[in-house]
């Protein structure tokens, strides 16, 4: 039998558990290195297998990029819906739910997401791509307060302010600027002002 870590046992991954080992070897890469450590070179590397699987998987180092911020995003997305699930449909409560699972979430990745994300800034393509996904939290959003909102609309500018205060907010607690419990009072308070006139 093949010991686990042995190129025999390698090989026996499908390539969906292989590709994510991948993503996992590189999230370790970011924490341990940082993002400018991150290449298709330095992934296969640490995986022990050839560069060509590796290319096979994500092409390109902005490939690589893009699906570490689709493996996290996914992972958010999972988080903020099973908290939603278990709590009261109230304004008070999604507004509670969304700020605590956004904090929570950039802290479950310490500085990881933060160098992806610079990392993303890098390029029209990644920003473009980067861009999308906020565009997908912030519907996910208006979708989960306005029906609290006695028929208003939410304005785009409150939900891109949101979402900068929750990344600039979420930050300052990995710099251990705030406390996580200050940090989610007050994203908690700017989610629920957004039912204020515009």
């Amino acid at each position: 039998m093949a010991e686990p870590g042995s190129p025999k046992a390698r090989q026996r991954l499908s390539r969906e558990d292989r590709l994510r080992q991948l993503v996992e070897i590189a999230r370790q890469i970011v924490r341990d290195e940082g993002a400018d450590a991150l290449t298709l070179g330095r992934l296969a590397e640490r995986a022990g297998v050839s560069r060509p699987v590796v290319y096979d998987h994500f092409e390109t180092r902005n490939g690589l990029l893009k699906a570490l911020y689709e493996d996290y995003d996914a992972r958010r997305m999972a988080v903020l819906q099973a908290a939603l699930v278990a709590s009261p449909a109230t304004l008070a409560d999604r507004a509670k739910v969304i700020a605590e699972t956004y904090v929570e979430c950039v802290l479950t990745e310490g500085t990881d997401i933060p160098g992806v994300a610079a990392a993303l800034a890098g390029s029209p393509e990644l920003e473009a791509f980067r861009r999308g996904y906020q565009g997908r939290f912030i519907a996910r959003c208006r979708t989960e307060l306005e029906p609290f909102l006695n028929g208003k609309s939410i304005a785009p500018a409150k939900l891109w302010a949101m979402l900068g205060a929750a990344d600039a907010l979420s930050e300052a607690v990995l710099r251990r600027d705030l406390a996580k419990s200050e940090a989610e009072a007050e994203l908690v308070r700017m989610i629920s002002s957004i039912s204020s006139a515009p």
